[in-house]
Order: structure tokens, then sequence, then C-alpha cells
């Protein structure tokens, strides 16, 4: 992995990396501003993308043509699902899926998956494991499902029989979506804003500051775990 391309959906979530980026440029492609520099030691290309699922994608699939990444991480906020999970808890998905969007979609036409997971890359996932044993606060690996609206009760309580995940947004499975088709490394870093018992829109700006720091120092002691396990040179 040589270049880390870092996609956040929004600048709140974005705005805690860029004092990180050493040396950092900016340039602009298709209305987004991108900043290339160095993260713990990795040439990093970062960006917001907006949120919802089209804005990832188009944000991913940039950074991955345009900037050369040949790994993408996205991190921000989310909600939580599972009952066990809490405000800034950090949630890393193992596997995300769309929630609303019917399933043989991607499995019986193109990109003919073998089901409707996309699954983390286990280098990145080994990384975030051992980042997570050292971040002292809570860090969960499970499910994640992906979809544009917000959840009202009912809808939770589907969500969670159908696909038991621990938190939910409007982009990654997005992004994970087109790093599978091109092949690309692709990982995400969810901190909890707001969740069944804390929940609505007031909850969520009240937290997104401090989830969006979470999931960067979740990220920066996933990456400097990263960089202990590549050889010497390789970035």
């Amino acid at each position: 992995m040589k270049k880390i391309g870092l996609l956040c959906p929004s600048d709140t979530e974005l705005a805690p990396f860029l004092p990180c980026i050493e040396g950092r440029s900016r340039s602009q492609t298709a209305m987004l501003e991108v900043w290339e520099g160095k993260l713990c030691g990795f040439p990093v290309a970062a960006l917001f993308s907006g949120v919802c699922k089209v804005n990832a994608a188009v944000a991913a699939q940039i950074l991955i043509s345009h900037y050369q990444a040949d790994a993408v991480i996205l991190a921000g906020v989310a909600g939580g699902l599972d009952e066990s999970v809490r405000v800034l808890d950090t949630v890393i998905p193992e596997q995300c899926a769309y929630h609303d969007v019917s399933q043989d979609i991607l499995t019986e036409f193109h990109p003919w998956m073998p089901s409707i997971w996309f699954r983390a890359d286990p280098q990145l996932l080994d990384a975030a494991r051992r980042a997570g044993q050292k971040a002292g606060f809570p860090v969960k690996f499970g499910s994640l499902v992906t979809g544009e609206q917000f959840i009202a009760d009912e809808e939770r309580r589907r969500l969670r029989e159908e696909f038991s995940p621990l938190a939910v947004d409007m982009e990654t499975a997005a992004a994970a979506h087109v790093c599978y088709v091109n092949q690309i490394p692709f990982l995400a870093v969810r901190t909890i804003t707001d969740t069944e018992q804390e929940d609505g829109q007031e909850n969520f700006e009240l937290n997104c500051e401090q989830a969006s720091a979470r999931a960067k120092d979740l990220t920066l002691l996933l990456l400097d775990e990263l960089k202990k396990s590549l050889p010497e040179g390789s970035f």
C-alpha cells in the first residue's frame, strides 16, 4: 500500500485530519477539494465527498483513478443500530451492504458478487484490530449497512432482523463497491453519533465533532499499526 485515499463524507469529518497531514497541498477535481501530503508516513490524498451513496462513489473513484490511491479508508460517523452500541463507540465494519438495494442486483448482475456483503480488506482489518486494543475507547467489529434514509423505529427493527448490523450510514457500502470493482483494499472507521436511545438530528449535531475526532484518532492508530506490518521502504 503505497498511497492512502482518505474519504470523509463531510467537512466536519475531514477537519480533524487536516492538521495531521504534513506538507499538504490542495487541488480540485470534479468539484471536490483534495488535500495531498503525508499522514503517519504514508502519502495520502484526502477529501470530503458530500453525503450520500453517489457522492461517496464519485469521490472513491477519483481517489483511485486521479490520485492513484491503492487503498481507501473511509472515516467518519454513523448511527448505532445494535443495542450494544453506544454514542462515541467506534465501529469497524468487517463487512458492509446496502439496505435499500434489491439483493439480487449485485449478485445476479455486475459485479456478480458471491453475496450482498462487501468485505473489509484483511490487512487493513488486522491493523484496525491492533489499533483497537490501544485506542483507550470502545472499538467494535461487525457489520454495517448503508442507505439513503434516516432510520425510524420500525425500520430499525427490519434492519436488525435482516442484517444484524452494528451501525448504519449513507456512504460506506458505496465506497466499498467502488473499491471492490477496482480491486482496491478498503476499510471504514465509523464513530457513533446517535442511537435508538439518543436519536434525532439534535444528537447527531451535538456529537458529530467529537465522534469525528475519535474516528480520526482510530484511523491514525490504524495507520501506525499498518506501517509496522509493511516492509521498510514499501511506501
